[in-house]
C-alpha cells in the first residue's frame, strides 16, 4: 500500500469523480489553503454547523446520542465555545475506489491554535459528504472558517482490492448528504 501523489489524485478526480467539486491547485491567497497538495487534498466545510451545547445536562452517549445536545448554526464563521466541539459537512463529495483507503488529518494552521479535527478513515467504496468533528481544546472561543481549508485527506492505494468494502457491509454512514450524528 502506498501514499498517492498529486498527479494520481488529479487523474482519479477527473476520470472517476473521486472528489467533487475538485480544485486542481492549492488555493492559498487570503484563505486557509485548500485543494490538491503534494500527497493529498485539503478539504473545506460548508456554512452548516452543529455546535455542542450542554444546556440540557445530557450525557454524551455514542449508543444513544441526544440530538438536543447540538445547536444548528449557519454562517461563514462558526464560533466554537471553549472546551467544546462542532460538527460540519465537507464541501467536497467523495467516491472512494475499492482499492483505496484515506486518512484525514487536521491542518497545522488550526492545530497550532488548539483546534483539532477528528475524522475516521474513508474506507474502500465509501461515498458521501464527510462529517467532520472540530474540537476547541482551548479555554477561549475559537473561530472556524467555512469554505476554507480545514483538513487534509491522504490517499493510500492497496496492491489489490479488499475482500469486503464499506459498500458491501452496507455501512451506516454511506451516501451521507448532511451532517450525521452518531448512529448505532
Amino acid at each position: 500500500m502506498g501514499l498517492k501523489p498529486d498527479h494520481w489524485i488529479k487523474k482519479m478526480a477527473h476520470e472517476h469523480g473521486m472528489i467533487e467539486p475538485f480544485v486542481d491547485t492549492q488555493v492559498r491567497k487570503g484563505v486557509i489553503s485548500y485543494g490538491v497538495s503534494s500527497y493529498g487534498y485539503d478539504i473545506r466545510v460548508t456554512e452548516e454547523f452543529k455546535i455542542f451545547t450542554n444546556v440540557n445536562s445530557a450525557i454524551v452517549d455514542p449508543k444513544n446520542f441526544d440530538p438536543r445536545s447540538m445547536v444548528d448554526f449557519t454562517g461563514s464563521v462558526c464560533i466554537i465555545p471553549p472546551n467544546s466541539f462542532a460538527l460540519a459537512r465537507s464541501v467536497e463529495y467523495f467516491r472512494i475506489p475499492r482499492n483505496v483507503l484515506t486518512v484525514c488529518l487536521g491542518k497545522s494552521t488550526y492545530a497550532r491554535c488548539g483546534i483539532i479535527v477528528n475524522v475516521t478513515p474513508f474506507e474502500p467504496e465509501w461515498e458521501g459528504f464527510v462529517t467532520l468533528e472540530i474540537s476547541n481544546t482551548t479555554p477561549l472561543p475559537a473561530k472556524i472558517y467555512a469554505n476554507e481549508g480545514i483538513a487534509q485527506v491522504l490517499f493510500f492505494e492497496g496492491d489489490e482490492v479488499c475482500q469486503v468494502s464499506y459498500a458491501d457491509k452496507k455501512g451506516k454512514y454511506q451516501n451521507q448528504q448532511s451532517i450525521i450524528l452518531p448512529k448505532l
